[in-house]
């Protein structure tokens, strides 16, 4: 399953020689996002970046598409085939594992999970390398060594998956290999080569909306509700999101981390844990420098109110998607997601 992200390394991660240095931090990164909207259904997106400029996704039939024309490094044709291949055969292992682990810990679908790899050049020199795996787009496990380590103090997800993951030794081998002196080495050695298009990119880079909508996750305890503000699709990255009654934040709000989407964007989750006869009043409010001074605002009561009528309007849907996903066999990779990802309940 931890291969996944093997292969895509390795399509970009060639050897360099360039010692160059960098005026300013800079990251390759590789990033696999899968959303699990039920058992027969999951979609998944992957890309690698070179600071903010992508250079390469790969496609739904598994092809691996190459955005630059230096980005392909010295890697000839039978070698990208056969990392297409690879990256295919694994993505299917990591799906089935990942729906044998929600079915041993009784994880709820729809979730959304997101791998995060590369490495990152300091102006001093230093390479620092990183990986991390997200779950419902709070970070829960990192790479360290040869091992994957709880990136928070959850005993039902973060702690048993990150044995998990952690026996996969010959895997987790490679990773640590590629980070630590691959990473690095093409790094360097593809600075040059795309410093102009990294320029213009900076230069161009214009402001994304970002897109909110309010969810339920699962309860904290009797008589208790956990509320949950998503906030996706924006750039750049700074944003301010909080749980708000009439002018006053929430102090109990706690807020995920800001993870990069595979278009470049970034997505957080903020949360409010309440008492359930508590909730009258709140909303979600976002700011962010795209939206010219005019907030998101999301109440909560607007959307509970609309709760009836969106159950019905999903309901025959839901239901010809799974008729139609059992008489055709879809794939996963070519499924059709619910309509609505993550209603309140």
């Amino acid at each position: 399953m931890l291969l996944l992200q093997i292969p895509l390394l390795a399509v970009l991660l060639a050897p360099g020689d360039n010692k160059d240095a960098f005026q300013e931090d800079i990251s390759f990164k590789v990033i696999h996002s899968s959303s699990f909207y039920n058992r027969s259904c999951v979609k998944s997106r992957s890309s690698a970046w070179l600071g903010d400029l992508q250079t390469l996704r790969v496609d739904n039939s598994g092809r691996i598409i190459f955005l630059r024309p230096w980005s392909t490094g010295n890697l000839t044709k039978k070698e990208i085939k056969e990392m297409e291949e690879y990256h295919h055969a694994l993505s299917i292992e990591m799906q089935n594992e990942l729906h044998r682990h929600a079915r041993q810990r009784q994880l709820k679908y729809p979730f959304e999970v997101q791998a995060t790899g590369g490495c990152e050049l300091h102006p001093g020199g230093a390479i620092v390398a990183f990986y991390q795996f997200a779950y419902q787009g709070s970070e829960l496990l990192h790479f360290q060594n040869t091992s994957w380590l709880p990136s928070v103090k959850d005993e039902i997800t973060a702690q048993p998956m990150s044995r998990v993951f952690s026996q996969y030794h010959v895997a987790n081998k490679i990773t640590q290999r590629m980070l630590s002196d691959t990473c690095p080495r093409f790094l360097l050695s593809i600075l040059d080569a795309g410093k102009a298009d990294l320029q213009r990119v900076s230069f161009l880079s214009s402001a994304v909306k970002p897109e909110a909508w309010l969810s339920t996750a699962s309860n904290p305890g009797p008589d208790r509700q956990m509320l949950v503000c998503h906030v996706s699709g924006f750039h750049p990255k700074p944003i301010w999101v909080k749980w708000m009654r009439g002018e006053q934040v929430q102090q109990r709000t706690q807020q995920s981390g800001i993870l990069p989407n595979a278009d470049g964007t970034w997505y957080l989750q903020v949360f409010l844990e309440v008492e359930a006869t508590e909730t009258s009043g709140l909303y979600c409010r976002v700011r962010h420098s795209s939206l010219g001074g005019q907030d998101i605002i999301l109440y909560l009561e607007r959307h509970r109110s609309s709760r009836g009528w969106i159950i019905v309007a999903v309901m025959v849907p839901l239901v010809l998607l799974t008729a139609l996903a059992f008489g055709l066999r879809k794939r996963w990779s070519h499924c059709e997601p619910p309509a609505t990802l993550l209603p309140l309940e």
